[in-house]
C-alpha cells in the first residue's frame, strides 16, 4: 500500500518513486534451561550447583530498504549503523532468518541479535516482531537505529521510548509490538534543503562531504551502543547528547 510522506506534493521524479511499495515515511528458541548434575561418593550423593540461565540477548536492529538502489542513502542509514557494528564486533550478518539479515555474538559479555530486516521499510514489523517473540526478548532490550528527517545531519539522539515520527519502519513495529516502550536511536540527516520533495531527498546517495560526517556518526553511534549494553542507558544517553558532529569539531 502506497504511503503518502506527509509534505508537499510530489514532483513527477517522486510520483514514480512513489509507485514503489512500502520504503518512506508516513510524515514523509530460547536457550534451554541447565539441567542439574548430581555427583557421586561413597558417602552421600548431593546435586550439583546448577549453572546460571544465560542472559537474554539484546536486539539491535538497523532499518533500512534491500537491494543496491537503497545503499548509501539517507533512508538506510539503520542498516549502516548495524553494519558498523557487525563489523567492528566480528558478527556474521550472512545469515537470513526472521525475513531479515541476521547475526548472533556479543559485545564485551552481552549477548546480542542483530538483525536487518528484508521486507522493505514499511513491513520492518514482519522481521521483528517474531525475532522479540521467538527469543522471548524484554522490549527494554530492544534497540532500533534509523533515520530521522528532524533531527540534523550528523547529530544522534538516544530515547528510552517515544512514537514514530513518521518514521514507517517504526510506525510498523509500534502496531506490531503493541507499545512504544522500548529504545531507539535516531540518527539524523537533516530536512531536504530548499522545496526538494522528501521522496527525493532520502533516496539521494550521501555526497564525499557528507560521507565523512556519516562515518564519524557512525562510529559515536558504535561507542553509543556499547556503552548502552555494557553501561546502561542514562551513560549512553549523556555520551549521546553531548558528542558533537565532525563539522562542530571543524
Amino acid at each position: 500500500m502506497l504511503v503518502h510522506c506527509g509534505v508537499s506534493s510530489p514532483t513527477p521524479t517522486s510520483k514514480l518513486l512513489l509507485r514503489l511499495p512500502n520504503l518512506f515515511y508516513s510524515s514523509l528458541r530460547p536457550s534451554p534451561s541447565s539441567m542439574t548434575t548430581l555427583s557421586f561418593s561413597s558417602s552421600a550423593v548431593a546435586p550439583s550447583t546448577p549453572e546460571p540461565k544465560p542472559n537474554k540477548p539484546w536486539l539491535l536492529v538497523g532499518l533500512g530498504n534491500p537491494g543496491k538502489m537503497y545503499q548509501r542513502t539517507r533512508h538506510n542509514v539503520g542498516f549502516e549503523m548495524l553494519d558498523a557494528i557487525a563489523d567492528s564486533e566480528g558478527i556474521s550478518m550472512g545469515s537470513v532468518q526472521f525475513k531479515a539479515r541476521f547475526g548472533k555474538g556479543h559485545i564485551g559479555r552481552v549477548p546480542v541479535i542483530l538483525a536487518k530486516p528484508q521486507t522493505f521499510m514499511n513491513a520492518s514489523a514482519e522481521s521483528v516482531g517474531p525475532i522479540v517473540s521467538y527469543y522471548k526478548i524484554p522490549l527494554s532490550q530492544v534497540l532500533v537505529m534509523f533515520d530521522d528527517l528532524d533531527l540534523p545531519f550528523g547529530r544522534l539522539r538516544l530515547l528510552p521510548k517515544g512514537g514514530h515520527g513518521g518514521q514507517n519502519g517504526m510506525r510498523s513495529i509500534i502496531e506490531r509490538l503493541g507499545t512504544r516502550d522500548f529504545p531507539r536511536l535516531r540518527i539524523g540527516i537533516g530536512r531536504p534543503p530548499g522545496k526538494m520533495d522528501p521522496v527525493n531527498y532520502v533516496l539521494r546517495p550521501f555526497n564525499k562531504e557528507e560521507q565523512a560526517e556519516l562515518e564519524f556518526t557512525l562510529q559515536r553511534g558504535l561507542e553509543a551502543v556499547r556503552i548502552l549494553l555494557l553501561e546502561g542507558f542514562n551513560k549512553s544517553a549523556t555520551y549521546v547528547n553531548s558528542a558533537k558532529t565532525l563539522k562542530q569539531l571543524g
